[in-house]
């Protein structure tokens, strides 16, 4: 049997850097799985579309898809944009879409990682509080995930972790600075949950200027191409269970 073609749909940007950063994630998802054919599609923006992506597909002949929305939390581009979209695709194509990165123990990991790799040590964890600043949306579902990802995260260790946002919703990253600093934290970390860098992260970043410590986005990091792989087995798993039936 051969396996889907791994179609990682990004949202896209003006920022070059946001196209530059999905291609190296997808380069690190490649390395993990040298036989598994991975595409990128843009719904906006950057080329190739996701249209044009999955018209290619067909033409080659390809049957199964598995199209992976690059997003971290199931709000709208997730539940209208992309079925929209993969809706349009040439008729002979099997598409299956993925379910979301976020949550995940593995973004956590993520999120510590970058915070490492910006000064912070294990042993820092007590004394600091964290930001976990997202981009928003206007989504309850989406901003309630991120909330329960702050709250789980606050029982890893954290001094405290507060939830803000870029864009939609309440708080915006330098009140959530702020709040910290009044609650007692000795020092302050800003933890952009966002996948690449692009105008809502630089909103982030200029929140992030009364903090101590502001980490890089996400990115290509290990653990994130981990979870799109984590996706891609889940959205399989029904048809090799169908054939082995």
């Amino acid at each position: 049997m051969h396996r889907p073609v791994l179609l990682v749909v990004a949202h896209g940007s003006r920022d070059p850097r946001h196209a530059a950063t999905v291609h190296a994630l997808v380069r690190r998802v490649r390395s993990l799985r040298p036989g598994l054919r991975v595409e990128t599609g843009f719904l906006d923006f950057n080329l190739p579309s996701v249209e044009r992506v999955l018209e290619s597909l067909a033409a080659e002949g390809v049957r199964d898809v598995v199209a992976l929305p690059l997003l971290l939390t199931r709000a709208f581009h997730a539940k209208a944009d992309i079925p929209a979209v993969l809706a349009q695709a040439p008729p002979r194509l099997r598409i299956r879409q993925a379910e979301v990165l976020g949550p995940s123990p593995l973004l956590l990991t993520a999120l510590e990682r970058r915070l490492y790799e910006a000064g912070l040590t294990p042993a820092d964890k007590s004394s600091t509080g964290v930001v976990l600043a997202s981009a928003g949306s206007t989504d309850p579902e989406a901003i309630a995930v991120i909330a329960d990802i702050a709250r789980e995260w606050r029982h890893t260790g954290w001094c405290a972790v507060r939830p803000a946002f870029a864009s939609a919703s309440l708080p915006r990253t330098e009140q959530a600075v702020r709040e910290l600093r009044a609650a007692g934290c000795a020092r302050v970390a800003v933890a952009p949950y966002v996948l690449a860098p692009g105008f809502l992260p630089d909103r982030i970043a200029r929140g992030a200027a009364e903090a101590d410590v502001l980490a890089d986005v996400l990115g290509p990091s290990p653990e994130v191409a981990r979870v799109l792989l984590e996706r891609y087995a889940a959205a399989c798993a029904p048809v090799a269970a169908a054939i082995g039936a």
